[in-house]
């Protein structure tokens, strides 16, 4: 019999805000969070738990996108869950994040286009990655591709950081819509 070890995190794979996501330490926890998963979607995500910096990068554009200075999230419990983000009110937000230039580098151009580009985004977006502390890899976490936009969502807040204030983020948001409305009129369909 072979002994598992676990640090895992799971989740309805349909979902957002981390509705239905648990972390698991053992195989118990993986039973107990499966089942609450399973109350949320038919299909699940069980991905192993990297430790590290949570990060978050805003993404502006159409075929040649932009990418924000990227923030850091410190979640006040385990992890960033449902709870940290809308309950508890003590999750802490480092913007800019506490990362090197070249981890920024990394962070921006993963956003651009590694995750923007691969997806086909279009508009804004919102790349979440995590940045390993035992190896420094970088890994994407999701693509956000409406990701929050009132006053208290990152998007906006890491624009106005990177120089261009909610008012402007919307004007250029205006324009960028109908820069694709008039690319896609300018498709055929028919023979």
């Amino acid at each position: 019999m072979q002994t598992l070890r676990l640090s895992a995190l799971r989740q309805a794979a349909n979902l957002g805000s981390s509705v239905g996501i648990s972390k698991a330490h053992d195989c118990a926890e993986l039973e107990t969070a499966l089942a609450l998963a399973a109350q949320f979607d038919r299909k699940i995500l069980v991905e192993r738990a990297i430790i590290g910096q949570e990060l978050e990068c805003a993404v502006l554009g159409n075929d040649d996108p932009v990418a924000s200075i990227p923030c850091e999230i410190l979640p006040s419990r385990e992890f960033y869950d449902y709870e940290d983000k809308y309950l508890l009110d003590q999750a802490k937000i480092e913007l800019p994040a506490r990362i090197s230039a070249e981890e920024n580098g990394r962070v921006c151009g993963g956003s651009r286009s590694n995750a923007n580009r691969a997806v086909e985004c279009s508009g804004m977006a919102r790349v979440d990655f995590l940045l390993e502390a035992a190896t420094g890899k970088l890994y994407i976490n999701e693509i956000n591709t409406i990701p929050g936009f009132t006053s208290i969502s990152m998007y906006p807040k890491m624009w106005e950081h990177s120089g261009i204030p909610m008012s402007e983020l919307i004007d250029r948001l205006i324009e960028l819509a109908l820069e694709r409305h008039a690319a896609k009129n300018a498709t055929r369909f028919t023979r």
